[in-house]
This record gives C-alpha cells, structure tokens and sequence, in this order.
C-alpha cells in the first residue's frame, strides 16, 4: 500500500514557474513507477509525465514536453513535477499516481492516487 500527497500548487501569472512535490509513504518507493496527471473543470484527466523506478526512463505529453521535467528522489520518497513557462491552459488539478511495474500514459493502469494539488495560471 501506498499513500500519496501532492503539495506545491497554488495561484502563478502566465509565464511563470510551480514546483509540484508528491511524498510517499511506504518503503517501497523505489520500486514504483509514478505519474502525474492533471484534470481541468469539465474535462477528462489527462496524462503529464511519467518516471520509471529508476528515474532513468521519462515520458511527458506533447503540451507540456520542454517546460515541465519529473524527477524523483527515492531516497526521500518523493517525485516532483517542475513547471516552467506556465499558461493558462494549465490551470487544473493535479495528481500524483504510482504503479507497480513500468512507466505509462493511462490513468487506469495506476495503482494508487493522491488527493490533488490545485494550479491556477491567471493570463
């Protein structure tokens, strides 16, 4: 079992930079592999980045590739999602997620999720 939570969102103008961190519990961290996803009011969650156990193999969504980088700290137990060059088109919550084998895209293939972080870009 592990828990997850987000904190590090909040309120950026257009062009500016947040730092997500997700700290979880359990000391099997490393052997995860975790990602982010992001849902806006009205719309379905979306895949961010993804990060591999090792923290070697990296995938991000065409929207956010060159401006948001994942990285991870297994000896913290933490992950994190820096954004830079934030729009407005960002704003929504966002989830860390962890599963037991390797890096993905979808959302249903996640074992465990955290309660959510909130980003609000203002234009």
């Amino acid at each position: 079992q592990v828990q997850l939570v987000e904190s590090g969102g909040g309120l950026v103008q257009a062009g500016g930079s947040l730092r997500l961190s997700c700290a979880a519990s359990g000391h099997t961290f490393s052997s995860y592999s975790m990602g982010w996803f992001r849902q806006a009011p009205g719309k379905e969650r979306e895949f961010v980045a993804t990060i591999g156990w090792s923290g070697v193999n990296l995938y991000y969504a065409d929207s956010v590739k060159g401006r948001f980088t994942i990285s991870r700290d297994n000896a913290k137990n933490t992950v994190y999602l820096q954004m830079n060059s934030l729009k407005p088109e960002d704003t929504a919550v966002y989830y860390c997620a962890a599963r037991t084998y390797g890096t993905s895209r979808y959302s249903h293939e996640y074992d465990y999720w955290g309660q959510g972080t909130q980003v609000t870009v203002s234009s």
